[in-house]
């Protein structure tokens, strides 16, 4: 099914939902409250030598960001990227992709910076304040790879598919130029990662009561170019089997689409194209909605003006 380009000033204003304005309230209330009291970021970001006993900073530390331009950029992504996740995964499951991709990411965060610190000795890693939205947005773009990945960015000319490998690839550019680097990095890598593991494995699918994305367009491959994914898939199976154990055969079992030499439904190609039409559908009508009203804005704005006249 082909889907609209992602143009016109109307996908760029309004139609953000209520969890999100609520979510964006929150990381701009955090921001400011730790301008406020500088302190705070001592108790509410990752300081990973401070998270025994502060074990909650763990949670915290993804709705906290210290710098402007961090609270600006974490907002709109929230604001524009989960207008489309939301209204397509629910709002429950949505709120627990950020819960879950959150504290994941920021339990890895932790482990990187203590095992960075006993291999190199450099107190910096252990008392270095991490924190900031930036690994539930990654997070998100994988979504946007999973639900509309044939969608093509205007701006970029890029497929939605190749945004987090994009996203990626410029941040780890960025960190040989940068002496912070450790601070959102691993944040970023451990996001993404994170985030499709949870897509792939853990998100609940009421429809076909089953879980998570078995199908090959949605492989951990295919954010990397294609000459490279017979090597990463072997790899990428053995990562797979550690973090998921059991769950993670069943998927390389179910390559063919089967278990146990019956269909397993919902995770054959026809669920898989169903998925991406329904994001590409919700994207559709969410902009023809938007160009409606724009369109009436414009004409009432010259009815008015013809009457003043």
């Amino acid at each position: 099914m082909s889907t609209p380009p992602l143009s016109g000033g109307g996908v760029l204003t309004g139609g953000f939902t209520k969890l999100c304005k609520g979510l964006a309230v929150v990381l701009v209330g955090g921001h400011i409250v730790v301008q406020i009291i500088p302190t705070a970021s001592s108790y509410l970001a990752l300081i990973p030598a401070k998270t025994i006993p502060f074990a909650w900073n763990l949670i915290t530390a993804g709705y906290i960001e210290q710098s402007v331009h961090g609270v600006v950029i974490s907002t709109l992504g929230l604001l524009f990227l989960g207008k489309l996740l939301e209204p397509i995964w629910g709002s429950r499951e949505f709120l627990k992709f950020i819960f879950v991709v959150n504290f994941l990411t920021s339990v890895c965060v932790f482990i990187t910076a203590i095992c960075l610190y006993y291999i190199t000795r450099q107190e910096n890693y252990l008392y270095m304040p991490i924190s900031g939205f930036q690994g539930i947005l990654s997070g998100f773009l994988v979504g946007i790879k999973q639900i509309i990945p044939d969608q093509e960015l205007p701006v970029l000319k890029l497929k939605a598919k190749w945004l987090p490998s994009l996203m990626l690839l410029v941040s780890i550019a960025a960190s040989f130029f940068t002496a912070d680097s450790a601070s959102y990095l691993p944040t970023l890598v451990f996001g993404a990662y994170i985030g499709w593991i949870y897509l792939r494995y853990w998100q609940s699918k009421p429809e076909t009561k089953l879980r998570g994305d078995p199908s090959d367009e949605f492989a951990f491959s295919t954010f990397f170019p294609e000459f490279l994914r017979p090597v990463i898939d072997p790899i990428a199976t053995i990562f797979g089997r550690l973090c998921c154990g059991r769950r993670s055969e069943t998927s390389d079992e179910a390559r063919g689409y089967t278990l146990g030499g019956e269909p397993l439904p919902g995770s054959d190609p026809i669920e898989a194209s169903r998925r991406r039409e329904r994001g590409a559908r919700a994207l559709e009508e969410r902009l023809a909605a938007e160009r409606l009203a724009a369109a009436g804005r414009s004409e009432e704005s010259q009815r008015d003006a013809a009457e003043n006249v």
